[in-house]
């Protein structure tokens, strides 16, 4: 099936939101290793992730289109099923269950805010 691209949009996380005029919908994310740590191509942390996507996805379906793992970034795209735009929920399903299980080898007490303490966040993954 092809699919036509109608419109982009930016939401409210400044993720870059492509629009399709079929039974899905495209988005585009960009996510960013906090500090710009060269970590992302780190064995441990992308077995977590591949591990942790595996499980969000059969909690949540989506379809990965493309992927691009970079030691500071990753780049991707993904296909949600009709009338299903939370993608907000997966990425923290994702990065939790990523700082949980990489925790002890990459949490960085000297960069914990008061902030990140508040907010419960790792020192793996920017805001």
């Amino acid at each position: 099936m092809t699919t036509r691209i109608r419109h982009f949009g930016v939401d409210s996380y400044g993720h870059v939101i492509a629009v399709n005029c079929c039974s899905f919908s495209s988005y585009f994310f960009t996510v960013i290793a906090y500090q710009r740590q060269s970590i992302l191509c780190d064995k441990a942390i992308r077995n977590a992730q591949r591990a942790s996507i595996e499980t969000v996805r059969v909690a949540r379906p989506f379809v990965i289109d493309a992927w691009v793992l970079l030691p500071d970034h990753l780049l991707c795209v993904w296909k949600l099923p009709d009338g299903d735009s939370v993608f907000s929920t997966r990425w923290m399903m994702i990065k939790r269950a990523v700082s949980l299980a990489c925790r002890e080898d990459y949490r960085r007490a000297d960069w914990l805010t008061a902030s990140k303490l508040k907010h419960r966040e790792s020192t793996i993954w920017q805001r």
